[in-house]
Parts: C-alpha cells; sequence; structure tokens
C-alpha cells in the first residue's frame, strides 16, 4: 500500500464517520418532528420484518403530527401495534383510514436530553475518526519498517494524517454545534 492510497482510504473512512454522525443526528427530534423518528419501526408484513415507509405512505403533515397511510387497509392494525413497540414517546390514533401520531411540543428538558445525545453521538464520530488515525498511522509504520519509506516520509505521513484528523474532528464540532442550536430554537 501507498502514502497515496493510506491518505485516500484515511479520507474517506473519516467521510464515513462524518455520514454516520449526520444520520444518527436525524434520529434525534428538533422543535419539528421528522418522519426519520420512524426509520427504525418495523412492522409484520406477512410474516417478514419490514420498514414502515415500505408499507405506507409516512408524511409529517405539521410541525408536531405525522399521518401514516397504509397501502393496504388491513396493514393497519400491524402498523399500530409496530408503533407502540417501538417507544417512541407517543401513542397512534388509528382512524380505521389512517394513522396519526400527534406528538407534543418538546419541554426545555427533552431539547437539553436531546442537545445531551448530540453530544454523545458526536464524540462516538471522533473515537471512530481517531481509530482511522490509528490505523493509518500503523500501516505508515509498517512501510518504514519494511524500509519502503525513509523516516522522513513517515514523519510527513504522520503530520499529514493528523492534519486529516484535526480538520474532521473540527467538522464534528460544528456539526455538534449547528444540532445543538437546531435542537434549542424554538
Amino acid at each position: 500500500m501507498t502514502l497515496e492510497e493510506i491518505y485516500e482510504h484515511t479520507k474517506d473512512s473519516m467521510q464515513k464517520s462524518i455520514e454516520v454522525l449526520k444520520k444518527d443526528f436525524t434520529t434525534l427530534r428538533s422543535g419539528r418532528v421528522s418522519t426519520s423518528i420512524l426509520d427504525s419501526v418495523k412492522v409484520d408484513y406477512y410474516g417478514t420484518p419490514t420498514p414502515l415507509n415500505q408499507v405506507a405512505t409516512v408524511l409529517a403533515t405539521d410541525a408536531t403530527t405525522i399521518t401514516i397511510s397504509p397501502w393496504e387497509k388491513n396493514m393497519l392494525k400491524e402498523i399500530e401495534r409496530a408503533i407502540q413497540e417501538a417507544n417512541i414517546g407517543v401513542n397512534p390514533n388509528n382512524d380505521g383510514e389512517s394513522i396519526k401520531l400527534f406528538f407534543p411540543p418538546m419541554t426545555v428538558e427533552q431539547r437539553k436530553e436531546n442537545v445531551k445525545k448530540a453530544k454523545a453521538m458526536g464524540e462516538k464520530a471522533k473515537v471512530a475518526i481517531r481509530n482511522v488515525r490509528k490505523d493509518a498511522n500503523n500501516k505508515i509504520k509498517h512501510l518504514e519498517k519494511d524500509k519502503e519509506i525513509t523516516e522522513d516520509e513517515a514523519k510527513r505521513a504522520h503530520d499529514q494524517i493528523q492534519k486529516y484528523t484535526d480538520d474532521f474532528v473540527k467538522k464534528v464540532d460544528e456539526l455538534v454545534k449547528a444540532k445543538e442550536n437546531e435542537l434549542m430554537k424554538v
């Protein structure tokens, strides 16, 4: 493996950590309700656990309401059960045609709790980035040990990897700060 390949792999892996963090953030509710809160809900569709959005239309109809319209009316009970089991903090309201989820406005405590969760997700992303750095540095040490690169090249490579790490950790901090602002905005 060349230094260039190590650099590319490192940047790609660190970027993936950022993508995972962004995806994790979608599970946190801010002032406005998002359909992504239901991403983890699986419905028993003829014996197969199926993502909710593959058996129904899921829409955020306003800031505090999600409407779920199943494509097959006989799925209403299954969807209702799946939502109750997912324990997302609201009870489904089944009107025989669709299911409505009414989310109460978030309290300050809930917002602060979600900020804590966002910070924890940020820390998790930083740990992942540091693990990528460690992996890259080990590969560089191997190249140096096997005399494929000089000591100076290894030093420069370690510095370059550290620069990537600093840049990506800074990105994580910026994302967490932005999410925190979004969560606390009423």
